[in-house]
């Protein structure tokens, strides 16, 4: 199932970069079904393979606060991703580049089960 959820990934992350991609370069390619239908598919496939494996590990069993750090980094993601998709200019790349680093957060907690990755408590 890892493996299934790792293809999903970078099936969304290529998705969500090739769509900014045409969005600049061929916007109208967009418009096409397979453009609209696909990253949509992508994700819920994502999402559910993300869900299977929490209940495959029992993740919910205990301490469970990279998984609330993992959602919060998706919603992040998610609402950075349509605003750098429905505007244009410097605040679209400034978009792109949070939803960026949001993904790389998602990953690093993902591999750490820390969503606190980046502070270290020796200095508190």
């Amino acid at each position: 199932m890892i493996t299934i959820h790792l293809t999903f990934i970078l099936l969304s992350i290529f998705s969500f970069v090739g769509r900014v991609i045409l969005s600049e370069t061929h916007p109208i390619l967009l418009k096409q079904p397979i453009f609209k239908i696909a990253p949509h598919v992508i994700d819920s496939l994502l999402l559910l393979s993300g869900i299977i494996l929490v209940f495959q590990g029992s993740w919910l069993s205990g301490e469970n606060a990279w998984l609330v750090g993992k959602i919060m980094g998706l919603l992040g993601y998610i609402g950075l991703g349509v605003i750098t998709l429905r505007i244009r200019g410097t605040n679209r790349w400034l978009a792109f580049a949070s939803a960026m680093a949001c993904f790389v957060y998602i990953g690093i907690v993902s591999v750490t089960k820390n969503p606190m990755f980046f502070c270290n408590p020796a200095h508190f």
